[in-house]
């Protein structure tokens, strides 16, 4: 169970991560986000998908 759990924060994470290199962010931004998915990858994957991404206006 712990494997699939870890597996599939490994693939968000990965996703976060990708998402934040094809943003329009700044570059120094962009390696912070990156940094701080690497580092707390549970946290830092839910802190850019709820702070870090830019919302777009509908």
């Amino acid at each position: 169970m712990n494997t699939i759990l870890g597996l599939i924060v490994l693939v968000l994470d990965i996703i976060a991560i990708v998402d934040c290199v094809k943003s329009s962010v700044a570059t120094g931004k962009k390696v912070l986000w990156i940094i701080l998915i690497l580092i707390l990858p549970l946290i830092g994957m839910i802190l850019y998908f709820l702070l870090g991404k830019q919302k777009k206006a509908a």
